[in-house]
């Protein structure tokens, strides 16, 4: 039901293997898809990918940093010269907006389409993307005001009980179709309520994509019934102790221990500091991330797309 393909997991700066933060979130029963973040160079790592910016349909940035957002003016261009018209949301702190008008007005930039922005600071209830994809925002704790995303998607299925119109002698075509669309139909002179020849079942998954953050325990209500988190593992604990608070992010143990305590099915790790960009470091952090949750555990990769299919299970695909 969502596919999560990793566009940079790096922090910070880029490096030879991992371009910095951005992340594509597909419905996958459509072409509609959302962007979070968009550091330098996203742009780049999309042409890599089969996504289009023409079925781009919201763009939200967690913070301010620049590894999280440098990428979104060429972006936002690129979109424009590639003839797209439609409008499109962007969600994010109120800084990036101001920033955006001055960069249009000092660069000359046309858009020739709207952009609908939205303050994540006031976001307080479900945003609807389409009817079946919704956004909420959660705030975090940062060095500036960061956010994460739920991403949830309910899909309603209608299933007529071909029994009950067989046994009442109701001819397939026009009628069967009304009631499945919710209307009333009139049948030997009584009439039938859609309602009672139409069930309807409710499929439901949700993650959660968290900005950066150290206290992953801000998540605790967001996550209650996720299926998901993806949550920015930037050192080991080890490292996070040498280099202190002041960075103000979160260890692979950290974010793996709040995983378990609420019980998530699925943690995927990113955002990795460049000191452990090689083999050897992924696998140290995958490995202290494995000491304290006992759930899916995945490490993130460029390019590296993962599915969440209507049972909550995760893959890779």
């Amino acid at each position: 039901m969502l596919q999560f393909t990793f566009l940079g997991t790096s922090s910070g700066v880029p490096s030879l293997t991992r371009n910095v933060s951005g992340l594509a979130v597909r419905h996958s029963k459509t072409k509609d898809w959302i962007l979070i973040d968009a550091g330098e160079g996203t742009q780049h790592r999309i042409q890599m990918t089969n996504l289009s910016l023409q079925n781009l349909k919201a763009i939200c940035i967690t913070h301010v940093h620049g590894d999280h957002c440098y990428g979104l003016l060429g972006l936002l261009a690129s979109a424009g010269m590639n003839g797209r018209k439609e409008a499109l949301t962007l969600i994010a702190p109120k800084e990036i907006q101001t920033w955006l008008q001055s960069s249009i007005e000092l660069t000359a930039l046309f858009l020739a389409y709207p952009i609908h922005f939205i303050d994540v600071s006031e976001i307080r209830d479900k945003i609807e993307i389409n009817p079946e994809l919704f956004i909420s925002a959660h705030a975090l704790h940062h060095r500036v005001a960061s956010y994460a995303f739920a991403i949830e998607v309910i899909h309603q299925q209608k299933k007529l009980n071909v029994d009950a119109l067989n046994a009442l002698s109701i001819p397939k075509g026009k009628l069967w179709g009304d009631l499945q669309h919710g209307q009333d139909i009139e049948w030997n002179g009584e009439i039938l309520q859609s309602q009672d020849f139409v069930e309807v079942t409710t499929q439901q998954v949700k993650a959660i994509v968290s900005g950066d953050n150290d206290q992953p325990e801000l998540l605790h209500q967001a996550c209650e019934n996720a299926d998901m988190l993806i949550h920015e593992s930037t050192y080991t604990q080890e490292t996070l102790e040498k280099v202190g608070k002041s960075p103000m992010h979160s260890s692979a143990k950290m974010v793996a221990a709040f995983a378990e305590s609420v019980k998530l099915a699925n943690l995927i790790l990113t955002h990795f500091s460049p000191r452990y960009h090689d083999t050897k470091g992924i696998t140290l952090l995958e490995q202290e991330a494995k000491k304290f949750y006992t759930g899916h555990l995945f490490m993130a990769e460029d390019l590296k797309t993962f599915e969440l299919n209507a049972s909550g299970q995760l893959k890779v695909v």
